[in-house]
């Protein structure tokens, strides 16, 4: 039974998802200790969080950003606003998936198994399986979450470990939009297109961090092509 956090303090809110959760199987625990949500976080060990972004005290983005400190469980946010720098937000703060309030239960149930399908499911096992994926000196580590070149390494989110296996393996190659999303979503009918463009967007900051520069090339209508080589920063 995987364990669901709720960070939430609409009352209401936090009980339809907790009626859904416990519906559906899952171990449904809320905190309401908004200013020591880490700690709630640390002691009970969930396999994914839904998070609030309007919170007291601290806001979502924080807390998510404290969670990633010891944990990479998928984060789900959850919030009434829906602007695009948002969701944005949601993504550069260290977030899985942004769901927009009022929502479907159905939808969010959704969102929920398909996460944890990424994170613990046969998709997962598999991926275990690998250690280093390597192109042009560029390493990716699956048991470390790191890629490496040229000395320097960088943490890599799940979502940057498929986004840029996939993009290594089929390098030189236009990679569809349709066939990103699927890796990192099961069911792309409930994902908003933009949160795509921002994972990509975080994968070439941390290339760029590496001193790889340009190389991740957006193919207009199409998707995106990793070069097959590239150029390092100076």
């Amino acid at each position: 039974m995987y364990r669901i956090l709720i960070v939430e303090d609409d009352d209401k809110i936090a009980g339809i998802l907790q009626e859904y959760l416990d519906k559906y199987g899952y171990e449904a625990v809320r905190t309401t200790d908004y200013k020591h949500i880490k700690d709630a976080f640390l002691q009970h060990k969930p396999e994914l969080v839904l998070l609030d972004i309007n919170l007291p005290s601290y806001d979502g983005f924080y807390w998510c950003r404290q969670i990633r400190t010891v944990s990479s469980v998928p984060i789900l946010f959850m919030s009434a606003r829906v602007g695009e720098m948002d969701q944005i937000m949601a993504i550069e703060n260290g977030g899985d998936d942004y769901i927009t309030k009022p929502f479907h239960s159905e939808v969010v149930m959704a969102k929920i198994k398909s996460a944890l399908r990424r994170a613990y499911g046969e998709y997962a096992q598999v991926q275990s399986g690998r250690e280093l994926t390597e192109l042009n000196g560029l390493f990716v580590d699956w048991t470390r979450s790191t890629a490496e070149w040229q000395g320097r390494k960088v943490d890599l989110s799940r979502n940057e470990l498929l986004l840029l296996d996939l993009l290594l393996k089929q390098a030189g190659e236009v990679v569809s939009r349709e066939r990103l999303l699927e890796a990192l979503w099961d069911d792309i009918d409930f994902v908003d297109d933009n949160t795509l463009t921002v994972n990509v967007t975080r994968v070439r900051k941390k290339l760029e961090e590496l001193g790889i520069m340009r190389a991740i090339e957006t193919v207009r209508g199409q998707g995106y092509r990793l070069q097959s080589s590239w150029e390092g920063e100076g």
